[in-house]
C-alpha cells in the first residue's frame, strides 16, 4: 500500500512538471494562440457575410419583415463589426472597444436568429461571450503592465470578476456536449467531462484542468464537426462549420485561462493565502 501511495505522489509531480514545462515552453506564443482561436467564430462569421450577402439579407427581410433598407442594415453590421473587430483584436487595438462591439453581435446575432428560445446554442452563444470577458480581462492586465513602476493596491476587483464570469460561462459549453444515455463510454466521458469543468469553474487546479479540457474538446471538435468532410451544397456542411468554429473560439477562451491562470477569485488563488 505505501509502494502504490509513493506511485500516485510521482505520478501527480510527473502530471504537474509536463503541465510547468508546456506553460514554460509556450509562454510567449500561447496568449496569441488564443486569440486567434477566439476571435475564429467571428472571422468565419463576418467573410461568410461578405461572400452570402444577398441570402442574409432576404432570411432577415423574410423572417422578420423588416424591409429590405433595415435587413441591409443587419447584414452591413454583421461584416464591419466582425471584421473589424478581429483586426482589432489580433493587432492588439483597443481591444475593450473591440470586444463590446462582439458583445453586441452576440446579443444582436441571439435575437435576430431567435438563438434566445434553442438552450443549447444560447449556452454556446454565452460560452462565447465567456472567451470575450477573459480578453477583456487580459487588455486590463496588459494596460496595468504599461505602469509597472506605479504602487497599487493589487489586482483590481473587476478584473477579477471578468476572469470569474468568463471561467463560469466557458462551462455552459461543455454541458451542451454531456450525453444523456446509459453506454459505459458516456458515463465515463459525462463523469470526467464535469469533474474538469467544475474544477475550472471553482479555479481549482484550474491551469491544468482548462488544459485537459482544450485537449478533449479538440479531439471532440475535429472528430464530430468535421466540415470538410461533407459536400458544400448540403446544408450540414453550413451547421457543422458554425459548431466548429464556435467550439473553436471556447477552446481559444480556455487557452486564455491557462495562459492567464483563474483570477483572484479562485481556490487556487485563496490556497496561496492559507
Amino acid at each position: 500500500m505505501q509502494y502504490l501511495s509513493h506511485l500516485s505522489v510521482l505520478s501527480k509531480v510527473g502530471v504537474w512538471l509536463l503541465c510547468l514545462q508546456f506553460l514554460r515552453v509556450t509562454k510567449q506564443y500561447l496568449p496569441h494562440l488564443a486569440r486567434l482561436c477566439l476571435i475564429s467564430t467571428f472571422l468565419e462569421d463576418g467573410i461568410r457575410m461578405w461572400f452570402q450577402w444577398n441570402e442574409q439579407r432576404d432570411y432577415i427581410e423574410a423572417t422578420w419583415s423588416c424591409g429590405y433598407f433595415l435587413a441591409t442594415c443587419f447584414v452591413l453590421i454583421n461584416l464591419i463589426g466582425q471584421l473589424g473587430g478581429c483586426v482589432l483584436i489580433l493587432s492588439r487595438n483597443f481591444v475593450q472597444y473591440a470586444c463590446f462591439g462582439l458583445f453586441g453581435i452576440i446579443a444582436l446575432q441571439t435575437v435576430a436568429y431567435s438563438i434566445l428560445w434553442d438552450l443549447k446554442f444560447l449556452m454556446r452563444n454565452l460560452a462565447l461571450g465567456g472567451g470575450l470577458l477573459l480578453l477583456l480581462a487580459e487588455s486590463r492586465s496588459e494596460g496595468k503592465s504599461m505602469f509597472a513602476g506605479v504602487p497599487s493596491m493589487g489586482e483590481s476587483s473587476p478584473k477579477q470578476y471578468m476572469q470569474l464570469g468568463g471561467r463560469v460561462l466557458l462551462v455552459l459549453m461543455f454541458m451542451t456536449l454531456l450525453h444523456f444515455d446509459s453506454s459505459f463510454f458516456s458515463i465515463l466521458q459525462n463523469m470526467v467531462g464535469t469533474a474538469l469543468i467544475i474544477l475550472v469553474a471553482i479555479g481549482f487546479k484550474t491551469k491544468l484542468a482548462a488544459l485537459t479540457l482544450v485537449v478533449w474538446l479538440l479531439a471532440i471538435n475535429v472528430y464530430f464537426n468535421a466540415f470538410w468532410s461533407v459536400p458544400a451544397y448540403k446544408p450540414m456542411h453550413d451547421f457543422l462549420k458554425y459548431d466548429f468554429f464556435q467550439t473553436t473560439s471556447v477552446i481559444g477562451g480556455l487557452l486564455l485561462v491557462v495562459a492567464l491562470g483563474p483570477g483572484g477569485v479562485s481556490m487556487d488563488e485563496k490556497k496561496k493565502e492559507w
